[in-house]
């Protein structure tokens, strides 16, 4: 019986014939997605918590998402959240000075002199504030705070709209303070053309994932 025929002999010194590559699929991109949420006050802006404090999973069951941007616990209104990076860049950095309009109930009756300050820039302690715009504002048609806020009844309150383009931490409460206005409640309403119309405290909904 005939033997098969026997591999030709590797030369000294040559490479072993590559193995085949094996291909492996990569998963389709996610799609792009953005919401927007009407975050309650006393909500952490994370999806956990060891301290057993409410956050974003409490109101938005969307795996892989995340906030562009923040808004202190103490605040309420606006967050959007999104699963691409690069949009979520785009909206959280300062450079792109995208406007941040807030209703914000504070303690005491506005000025003219103490708008104008607030319009023009304020000191602070880490430097000197963009210029804002500054107005008074009715009181709005706003869902009851739940606590309800503390007030002083021998000290009057108003609203003010403020429209920021920065991004500094607890910004709103440090300006209006700084002019002499303690904030009592802030309420963020707008960012860029998103807005929280439409949108109960707690409540969210899917827009265009685009900037």
């Amino acid at each position: 019986m005939p033997r098969p025929p026997r591999p030709p002999a590797r030369r000294p010194g040559a490479k072993p014939a590559p193995a085949t590559a094996r291909r492996v699929a990569k998963a389709p991109p996610a799609e792009p997605k953005l919401i927007l949420f009407n975050k309650p006050f006393d909500v952490l802006t994370q999806f956990s918590d060891g301290q057993g404090r409410a956050t974003l999973k409490d109101f938005i069951p969307i795996p892989g998402i995340y906030p562009a941007g923040r808004l202190d616990r103490d605040s309420e209104g606006l967050l959007l959240l999104t699963n691409d990076g690069q949009l979520q860049a785009r909206i959280a950095d300062p450079k792109h000075k995208l406007a941040k309009t807030y209703w914000v109930q504070v303690e005491g009756e506005p000025t003219d002199e103490q708008l104008r300050q607030l319009c023009e820039g304020v000191e602070l302690n880490d430097g000197m504030t963009l210029p804002a715009q500054a107005r008074r504002l009715d009181a709005p048609q706003l869902w009851p705070r739940n606590p309800p806020v503390r007030f002083r009844l021998s000290v009057p309150t108003a609203w003010l709209e403020l429209v920021i383009r920065e991004g500094r931490n607890r910004q709103v409460r440090r300006m209006t303070a700084a002019v002499g206005l303690p904030t009592l409640r802030l309420v963020r309403v707008r960012i860029g053309d998103w807005s929280i119309e439409g949108l109960d405290q707690g409540q969210y909904r899917e827009v265009p994932a685009r900037l």
